[in-house]
């Protein structure tokens, strides 16, 4: 088994006065040669946003962007026409594929938004532009997994134009689980939102990260009540 180890205390941080955003992986600004990327799993950031702020209109293309919202709303518009707000506990998608321009906001003028940005190097390049948005009920995950991306289209899933799935799960203290890849090739990167758990003999604290590949099986033990992010992706030479 291969693992990297990423603590929340070491991850890269910008601090804009109305966003504060912790970089997991080199992003803008921060550059580590040691964290540029976990396989085609190339960004993690971990963003709030003041009331009323946002980012402005920019292009992506060639990159498959997952948005989950943590706290607040956030409110999207792009060049398509496409104008929605994401909540808590609904999760977006975007291929950017051959290009697109959009916005992010707060969408209250008074509370913050947190919220998790993920890219995702695409498995087939330029693409035709494509946005999703679903709300996933957080019952489905007491205690267990919930797949909420996978990379065909799945009933009650989003899909990315790559081999990855995305799970959430919440759980209480005591429970004990265990992972295993989705299929060969394929590494883990999970993230802990919250709480405390143990990934086989590593200790995990909140906004803590661990990717592990060529594995067969891991335990994980929840010591603390846990809110997890699983991101499964291929591990790219």
């Amino acid at each position: 088994m291969k693992k990297v180890i990423h603590r929340a205390a070491d991850r890269g941080f910008a601090n804009h006065g109305w966003l504060k955003s912790y970089h997991t992986f080199s992003f803008a600004n921060y550059y580590n040669p040691e964290m540029i990327h976990f396989g085609a799993l190339r960004v993690l950031n971990d963003d709030s946003v003041k009331g009323g702020m946002g980012f402005g209109s920019h292009p992506h293309d060639n990159m498959e962007i997952v948005s989950i919202v943590l706290d607040g709303a956030l409110a999207h518009k792009d060049n398509t026409g496409r104008d929605k707000i994401i909540q808590k506990n609904e999760i977006q998608i975007m291929s950017a594929g051959t290009g697109i321009v959009h916005s992010e906001f707060n969408a209250s003028k008074t509370e913050d938004v947190n919220f998790l940005q993920i890219w995702v190097f695409p498995k087939s390049r330029n693409v035709q532009p494509r946005y999703d948005q679903q709300a996933f009920d957080p019952a489905n995950r007491h205690n267990k997994l919930q797949v909420v991306v996978s990379p065909g289209e799945e009933e009650n899933k989003l899909s990315l134009n790559q081999d990855a799935w995305f799970s959430l799960g919440n759980f209480e203290a005591g429970q004990q689980f265990a992972i295993k890849p989705k299929q060969p090739g394929i590494g883990t990167y999970l993230f802990l939102i919250s709480g405390e758990a143990t990934v086989g003999e590593d200790k995990l604290s909140a906004r803590d990260g661990m990717g592990i590949s060529d594995y067969d099986q891991i335990t994980i033990d929840v010591t603390k009540p846990a809110e997890f992010l699983l991101i499964d992706v291929p591990m790219l030479q």
